[in-house]
């Protein structure tokens, strides 16, 4: 999943290590996720989402999420 992390860190001079540290996790998981090797949990978006003062879809790119099939229901 493409994110705009890395871009927003940038432009708050930033570390991977010190964003990691105010989400409580380690630099691995934030380099991991600016990687698109790990999808971050809702719980963990949201925090990085609000340490920048941003919507979780500001942050997050969705656009490669399966659709709902509601026709199954």
């Amino acid at each position: 999943m493409k994110t705009q992390i890395r871009e927003l860190r940038k432009k708050r001079r930033i570390s991977q290590e010190e964003l990691a540290k105010a989400v409580h996790v380690t630099r691995h998981t934030i380099t991991s996720i600016e990687n698109e090797k790990y999808i971050a949990s809702l719980p963990l978006a949201y925090k990085i989402s609000r340490f920048f003062g941003r919507s979780i879809e500001e942050v997050f790119d969705f656009s490669d999420v399966e659709e709902i099939d509601y026709d199954i229901f």
